[in-house]
């Protein structure tokens, strides 16, 4: 039986301002390790990368800040990795732009592979679990954009939520709605029904469909293909040009596309994804000492509970008396809050970049 290719598109356009000190626009939270010892988009691109006995991936697709040119290359020059092309955007335009443009380079460079969609900033803790489901997944593929649900753990109200609808396929559902995201009540609701997953950004599309999909937005695909084919070319670099691509109208592929498809599909997964988009999200994944506590780098600590303590500095920093709390010590900054005011970093991060 004949592997199925995959050309895998990773999108490295994020800010990660809730993950700042670490996180900055020079360096975004794609670009350092933080769910294990490669960083989070060497670890995405490696999880897709070689062969088994039902799928065969080529070489990526790597989209991303034209700002973070050389970060990705030399980030994917460490792990062995050279990509087909790297689209550098002059500014973020969302990600149905961005999935725009991946399909039509795909055309161009196997226009008979299947495209798999991936955001940079997340982390699969079962990748033999997600190629699984990628090889389950592809035979839909051919004809509907499937999207990888995840099977929810807990009642969070910080992604939204796919309703599964009749079965097509081995593992693989019509889309009955997509949710907003919903207060705790509402998302316990859903898994007390069962039915539902979180929605992970992770697509898998025919390039021809998703584009041909597109009819429903199409400005968002012609003047984001209009920038490509303008684009100024630099060996894999792809440079698309400001004046034409900041026209390019801003949209999620999900409410561009997929909301308003009949081709959409869902397929509900167990593969220890997370999303990385919190330091309250880092310490819940980090490996913990017998008092809770999550440590990376030099920390001395005294009666500290639970706490996530993360020293990337030249100082010495001590903790005593504390509990349920963030410590992030750059050369640049010193941030301290409780777990729990976690979403509280981006207010912080915003202070930050005012004159002072």
């Amino acid at each position: 039986m004949p592997r199925t290719r995959i050309l895998s598109a990773v999108m490295s356009g994020g800010s990660g301002t809730r993950l700042w000190p670490t996180s900055t626009d020079g360096r975004p939270k794609q670009f350092h390790a933080l769910g294990g010892a490669a960083t989070l988009i060497q670890q995405t691109v490696a999880s897709v990368q070689g062969e088994n006995e039902r799928l065969a991936f080529a070489a990526p697709i790597l989209l991303c800040n034209a700002r973070h040119a050389a970060l990705v290359e030399s980030q994917m020059a460490e792990i062995g990795v050279t990509p087909a092309a790297i689209v550098l955007e002059p500014e973020g335009r969302n990600t149905a732009a961005t999935a725009a443009i991946a399909a039509r380079i795909a055309q161009d460079l196997e226009p008979d592979a299947l495209v798999l969609l991936l955001p940079a900033d997340h982390v699969i803790a079962d990748e033999a679990g997600f190629l699984e489901v990628i090889g389950r997944a592809a035979p839909a593929a051919r004809e509907r954009i499937v999207t990888f649900g995840i099977t929810p753990s807990r009642p969070e109200t910080g992604y939204g939520y796919i309703k599964a609808g009749a079965p097509l396929r081995d593992g693989v559902y019509a889309i009955d709605t997509f949710k907003e995201k919903p207060l705790r009540d509402e998302a316990q609701s859903y898994l007390d029904a069962g039915g539902y997953s979180w929605n992970a950004g992770m697509f898998l599309f025919s390039p021809s469909v998703l584009l041909q999909e597109f009819n429903a937005a199409a400005a968002i695909r012609d003047r984001a293909v209009a920038a490509l084919e303008a684009a100024t070319r630099d060996g894999v670099r792809i440079a698309l040009p400001h004046d034409l691509f900041k026209d390019v109208p801003s949209a999620p592929l999900d409410k561009a596309v997929m909301e308003k498809t009949a081709l959409g599909a869902v397929a509900p997964c167990d593969i220890g994804w997370a999303d990385v988009g919190s330091w309250s999200e880092i310490w819940r994944l980090a490996d913990k000492d017998a008092a809770g506590n999550a440590v990376l780098g030099p920390a001395l600590l005294h009666d500290v509970k639970n706490t996530l303590v993360r020293n990337e500095s030249a100082r010495a920093i001590a903790l005593a008396g504390l509990q349920d709390m963030i410590v992030i010590a750059t050369d640049e900054a010193v941030m301290m809050l409780p777990r729990e005011r976690a979403q509280d970093v981006k207010a912080l991060w915003e202070m930050a970049q005012k004159p002072r």
